[in-house]
């Protein structure tokens, strides 16, 4: 047993509010734009990927629901995600993390979405798959710690962790992300989408500048492809957990736009 830091802990309690506490929205003041949120993590991890963001979002009038992918196979991610934006009362603003772009370029075909926001994510064209996407660029350092196991479910080593996904957290967050993730079915890498939602819906882009899981080079061309207004941040594969106030604003940006 260890004792989380200060930040972890606070994370978590606004994380376990979410379910046990009721929000009254007359508490809070009224977002403009969008009021729903739906979150859709990556792969090796779940919903507390969000846990530094939920509570700004929240604190800021807007509903939250972070989506646990079973990460069992693609179809069964997207099937999550739209479960996710059903539960919500008017039109949602969907984000993803990493694999999770490839999960919201499907679900958010949905008619209730209204937006894309892709955070250092994977973002395809129709009929693409995760390895049709990533297949032009050499193996980024993160992507040669990817470890498969005999039932063909993949996770990340603790260098990959270490030094190529989460680089600027404490040691400690480093460890617990390790010790916490969800092993990601190698299938959903082979499994395309039908059709992209960002050619009928805004997007926007973060962009971690010192992302090593996946390239900038890489999700630059991606903002290029699908028009998306774009920030760049000097961040990990994870500016959610590094930087969760630049991209509680950013998400907040992108919602009061619509």
């Amino acid at each position: 047993m260890f004792t989380l830091n200060r930040s972890i802990a606070l994370a978590w309690a606004a994380v376990v509010a979410i379910f046990i506490l009721p929000q009254n929205a007359n508490s809070q003041p009224v977002p403009k734009g969008i009021k729903n949120v739906v979150l859709v993590h990556g792969a090796f991890a779940d919903g507390s990927s969000w846990a530094k963001v939920i509570p700004i979002l929240q604190s800021n009038g807007y509903r939250v629901v972070a989506v646990q992918n079973p990460l069992t196979s693609f179809e069964e991610d997207v099937a999550a995600a739209r479960r996710a934006i059903a539960s919500m009362d008017g039109p949602v603003l969907l984000v993803a993390h990493s694999y999770g772009g490839m999960v919201i370029t499907e679900a958010g075909n949905d008619p209730k979405v209204a937006g894309l926001v892709y955070v250092d994510a994977l973002i395809p064209e129709d009929g693409q798959s995760v390895a049709d996407v990533i297949k032009p660029y050499p193996p980024s350092p993160g992507n040669k710690e990817f470890q498969q196991d005999a039932s063909g479910f993949l996770s990340l080593s603790f260098k990959g962790i270490n030094s190529y996904f989460a680089q600027d957290l404490s040691a400690q967050e480093r460890k617990v992300l390790y010790a916490t993730q969800t092993p990601w079915a190698a299938k959903a890498t082979v499994t395309p989408i039908t059709k992209a939602a960002w050619k009928n819906k805004p997007s926007w882009c973060i962009i971690g500048l010192n992302d090593k899981t996946i390239p900038p080079a890489l999700t630059r061309v991606e903002a290029k492809m699908i028009h998306a207004t774009t920030l760049e941040l000097s961040s990990s594969h994870v500016p959610m957990l590094s930087q969760p106030v630049k991209v509680a604003a950013y998400i907040m940006r992108a919602a009061q736009t619509l």
